[in-house]
C-alpha cells in the first residue's frame, strides 16, 4: 500500500526531442498537440523576478542591473539563512555635553540559525533599520567590468556577422536600378526586426560613429608564486576560524579564508517562469505575476488529463512463477473514460527495461467521471458497471483496482514490467464556438502511452 505514495515507481514515456521516462506528476499535457511534455522538451520563459524574503518583484532589466540580487535582504555567510535586523540600545555622548551619555537605538544584522552577527566581522551598527550596510570592495572590479564589456562587444560583432551572412544568402537577385527606384533595398534590410541597416549592408562594426573598440591586455603569467607561511604545516588549526570550501565558493569574488572576512551577501532573486510547448507554441504553465500568489493562470499538468496508474499491492515475486499484482487506475476528467491495456510487441523500441512477462486484462476498463462532491462520500450509491471480478478488484468513484499477472524472467535484477495504456480524451477545456442545437459534442481522440512499473526485488 505504501507504493501509492511512491509515484516514481510508475513512469510514463515521453517521446519528444529525446525519450524520457518520468512520473506522471512531473509531466505536462499539451491539449493542442495531445501529447505528453517533460521539462526537457518545453521552452522556459522568465515572467518576473522577485525576492523570496521581502517579495519585492522587479522587471528583468532592473534585475540585471542589480545582478539578480535583492538590495534590502541578506544571506548569512556561514549557513546561508536569511539575516534579520536586530535593534539594541547603545550609550552615546550628548552633543551639548560630551561628558554625559544617553541611550541611542542601533541596528545590526543577525542570523537566527547559527547566531552569526554583523558585529563578528567589525561592521558598524546603523542608526536606521534598512539599507546602506557596509560592503567590501573587490580590488579586481574594474578588470572584471572591462572583461565583461569586451566580451559583450565580441558577441555583438559575431552576431552581426552571422546576420550579414544570412541576409546575403537569402537576398534574391534583382537589378540595382529597380531596387533603388522603388526603395526595396531598405525594406528587405528592415525585415529582420532589431537588426541595424549598416550590419546587413556589410559595414563593419568599426565604421559606426558611437562604437568604440575595447582592448584588453592579457594577464601576465607569474614566474614565482607567493610562498606559504612558515607555520602552515606546523601551526595549530583553529577550525571555527577557518572557512569551509562551500563558504568560500558562495563568495567567489573574495573567497575568504578566515571567518573574520565573511561579509553578508545580498539575497538571490527567484523567478516565476512560463512553460511553452515547442511544437505548437502554446503555454503549458503560466503563473500569476504577483509574487504573493501561488495560483496559476494556466497549469496543464498531466495528472489532470491522463489516467493515473499506481501500484497498490505486490505479492512475493519469484523467478519463473506467475503472480498477481494489484494496480489502481484513476480517471482525472469529469467524463467517462474508456481504457484498454495492451502488451508490448516483440521488438518494441520503447520496451528496453522489462525483466518480466506481463499479462494485462483483455477487456476494456470503463472509468467513471471525476465527481468532487461524491469522491469522499461513503454513502454515495455505486454506479452500475458490469465488472468482471477476475479483473476488477474494487471500484470507488472514479478509481478502480485491477489485476495483472507478472512472471519474472531474471533473478539477478529488480522486476520491471511495461505495457501500453490506450484511452479516449475529449478536449472540453479548449475554446469552443457556440454549437447549434443537435450538434454532437467534441470528438474523442484516442491516445496511447507507454508505462513502466518498478515492482522491486524478488522474494528471498
Amino acid at each position: 500500500m505504501a507504493s501509492l505514495l511512491q509515484p516514481e515507481r510508475v513512469n510514463y514515456l515521453v517521446t519528444g526531442e529525446k525519450k524520457i521516462r518520468s512520473p506522471l506528476s512531473s509531466l505536462y499535457f499539451c491539449r493542442y498537440c495531445s501529447e505528453l511534455r517533460s521539462l526537457e522538451c518545453v521552452s522556459h520563459e522568465v515572467d518576473s523576478h522577485y525576492c523570496p524574503s521581502c517579495l519585492e518583484n522587479m522587471p528583468s532589466a532592473e534585475a540585471k542591473l542589480k545582478k539578480n540580487r535583492c538590495a534590502n535582504c541578506f544571506d548569512c555567510p556561514c549557513c546561508m539563512h536569511t539575516l534579520s535586523t536586530r535593534a539594541t540600545n547603545i550609550p552615546a555622548p550628548l552633543p551639548d555635553d560630551p561628558a554625559k551619555t544617553t541611550m541611542k537605538k542601533a541596528y545590526y544584522l543577525a542570523c537566527g540559525f547559527c547566531r552569526w552577527t554583523s558585529r563578528d566581522v567589525g561592521m558598524a551598527d546603523k542608526s536606521v533599520a534598512s539599507g546602506g550596510w557596509q560592503e567590501p570592495e573587490n580590488p579586481h572590479a574594474q578588470r572584471i567590468y572591462k572583461l565583461i564589456e569586451y566580451y559583450q562587444q565580441l558577441a555583438q560583432r559575431e552576431k552581426l556577422e552571422r546576420d550579414r551572412k544570412k541576409f546575403a544568402r537569402r537576398r534574391p537577385y534583382m537589378p540595382l536600378a529597380f531596387s533603388e527606384k522603388y526603395g526595396l533595398g531598405t525594406r528587405l534590410q528592415r525585415q529582420r526586426s532589431g537588426a541595424p541597416i549598416t550590419s546587413l549592408a556589410g559595414l563593419s562594426l568599426k565604421e559606426g560613429e558611437d562604437q568604440k573598440e575595447i582592448k584588453i591586455e592579457p594577464a601576465q603569467a607569474l614566474d614565482e608564486v607567493e610562498p606559504l607561511p612558515e607555520d602552515c604545516y606546523t601551526g595549530p588549526v583553529n577550525l571555527p576560524e577557518v572557512t569551509t570550501l562551500r563558504q568560500r565558493l558562495l563568495q567567489p569574488d573574495f573567497q575568504p579564508a578566515g571567518a573574520s572576512h565573511m561579509y553578508p551577501k545580498h539575497k538571490h532573486l527567484l523567478i516565476k517562469r512560463s512553460l511553452r510547448c515547442r511544437k505548437c507554441e502554446h503555454n503549458l504553465s503560466k503563473p500569476e505575476f504577483n509574487p504573493t500568489s501561488i495560483k496559476f493562470k494556466i497549469q496543464l499538468v498531466a495528472v489532470n488529463y491522463i489516467p493515473d496508474v499506481r501500484i497498490m499491492s505486490i505479492p512475493n515475486l519469484r523467478c519463473m512463477k506467475e503472480s498477481q499484482v494489484l494496480l489502481t487506475l484513476t480517471n482525472p476528467v469529469e467524463n467517462v473514460t474508456h481504457v484498454t491495456l495492451l502488451n508490448c510487441e516483440d521488438g518494441d523500441a520503447d520496451d528496453i527495461n522489462s525483466t518480466a512477462k506481463v499479462v494485462v486484462p483483455s477487456k476494456e476498463l470503463v472509468l467513471a467521471g471525476k465527481d468532487a462532491a461524491a469522491e469522499y462520500d461513503e454513502l454515495a450509491e455505486p454506479q452500475d458497471f458490469q465488472d468482471d471480478p477476475d479483473i476488477v478488484a474494487f471500484r470507488k468513484s472514479n478509481k478502480i483496482g485491477f489485476f495483472i499477472k507478472v512472471t519474472p524472467q531474471r533473478d539477478d535484477r529488480d522486476v520491471t514490467v511495461s505495457f501500453k495504456i490506450r484511452h479516449d480524451f475529449r478536449n472540453l477545456s479548449a475554446p469552443i464556438r457556440p454549437s447549434e442545437e443537435g450538434e454532437p459534442p467534441s470528438e474523442a481522440v484516442w491516445l496511447t502511452h507507454h508505462v513502466e512499473l518498478s515492482l522491486g526485488p524478488l522474494a528471498p
